[in-house]
């Protein structure tokens, strides 16, 4: 948020790529917000809605574990394929990297504002 206020209106005009975007008509992403809202009283940020996906591919994965094993737990994160998360449609590729789609937000009026999605 500093950037937004030493950039001033310089900054206006200028794309970049996030995780999230609290702008985004995604139903899952507004019932995340209002959700974490109730309970918190603020509005979540990106690191908000990465952890709570990480915290979902983990819960998802203990189900799908063959059994209570780190290393079960390990196979079944890294099988992680078109996982629905608040951020987007999650799989893990071959070296454990999440592909998922990037938000693309454009600067205006000091705050960024959703502009769309670039899927992998």
């Amino acid at each position: 948020s500093k950037l937004y206020e030493i950039g001033g209106s310089a900054l206006d005009g200028y794309y970049f790529s996030n995780h999230y975007s609290t702008d985004a008509p995604s139903q899952a992403i507004q019932n995340f917000i209002k959700s974490y809202n109730a309970k918190y009283k603020e509005t979540p940020d990106a690191l908000a809605a990465l952890a709570y996906d990480a915290m979902l591919v983990a819960a998802d994965a203990m189900g799908r574990a063959t059994a209570p094993s780190g290393e079960a737990l390990r196979k079944a994160i890294a099988a992680t394929k078109g996982f629905k998360g608040v951020t987007g449609v999650i799989t893990l590729d071959a070296d454990h990297n999440a592909v998922k789609p990037a938000v693309i937000l454009k600067i205006s009026g000091k705050k960024p504002q959703y502009a769309g999605i670039i899927k992998p």
